[in-house]
């Protein structure tokens, strides 16, 4: 690779200015909201939803600058995709603090939680959990197939899945799902769908984790309770061909997971 001239440093430096200047406007809004949560706003919840998405733009504006050092420098800046990396956790914290992060949870438990958020339209969540999602995506193809965060995708997109499942109110969504003359029913439909893949794709990528990768068995336990969770989605909306043949791969997969930690303690 041929040297950067300062020139060029120097270029980019001042090209990334207003990206970096929107990032440090951004982040101040943030500690102020903070403390107004911390005073015991009312409406912490949906202020904590809209630092989500202020969380989220910043990790777009962070991702631009890595393009600018690509087209400008003609390197990826690793830099800035690790403090992209660090925005997208803290956006999805703002919402698991919401919701929680548990992965196989009964719709009825998260009833208190979805009390707080209940004026937030199904369409504004879906919208919401999309963003996040794209960034999600567009991180993993900025940092390559060879980045060394790649396992740790599958923890990040596993807590996306998580928020994305309880972030809607499954109760309701369960009922609008089978109501076509309800204005909120393709929404339903397709945050259904979104979540069902992901699920599934959490659930095959913890397996993947632990079986070329890791070897640890909260790794495959974390991808049973995604199959249960997926689980669970199935009975709600009356699948119930899908949620036995779900319940099925479930327990082959606690029986691999037994059977390797019985031959592990037995060496």
């Amino acid at each position: 690779m041929s040297k950067i001239s300062e020139e060029t440093r120097l270029e980019f430096a001042e090209t990334v200015k207003p990206y970096q200047s929107k990032i440090t406007a951004v982040l101040g809004k943030e500690k102020t909201v903070l403390n107004a949560i911390n005073g015991g706003a009312k409406d912490s919840a949906y202020k904590k939803i809209m630092l989500c998405e202020d969380m989220i733009y910043v990790s777009t504006l962070y991702m631009a600058q890595n393009s600018l050092s690509l087209k400008i420098l003609g390197v990826k800046n690793n830099e800035v995709l690790n403090e992209s990396r660090k925005i997208i956790y803290k956006a999805i914290i703002y919402l698991e603090e919401i919701v929680s992060n548990i992965i196989d949870v009964p719709y009825v438990d998260l009833a208190d939680r979805q009390e707080v958020i209940k004026d937030s339209q199904v369409l504004q969540r879906f919208v919401l959990i999309k963003k996040l999602g794209l960034a999600i995506n567009l991180l993993e193809l900025a940092f390559g197939d060879n980045s060394k965060w790649k396992w740790s995708f599958v923890e990040l997109k596993g807590r996306y899945a998580v928020v994305a499942k309880n972030f809607i109110d499954m109760r309701l969504a369960a009922k609008t799902y089978f109501n076509p003359s309800s204005e909120d029913y393709e929404t339903t439909v397709l945050y259904i769908r979104l979540i069902t893949k992901l699920l599934e794709q959490s659930a095959a990528g913890y397996r993947d984790k632990y079986e070329l990768s890791t070897r640890r068995i909260d790794d495959m336990r974390n991808g049973i309770k995604f199959l249960l969770a997926r689980h669970k989605l199935a009975l709600a909306i009356g699948d119930k061909t899908n949620a036995e043949e779900i319940k099925k791969k479930a327990i082959v997969w606690k029986d691999k997971m037994d059977a390797d930690q019985k031959s592990g303690s037995s060496r």
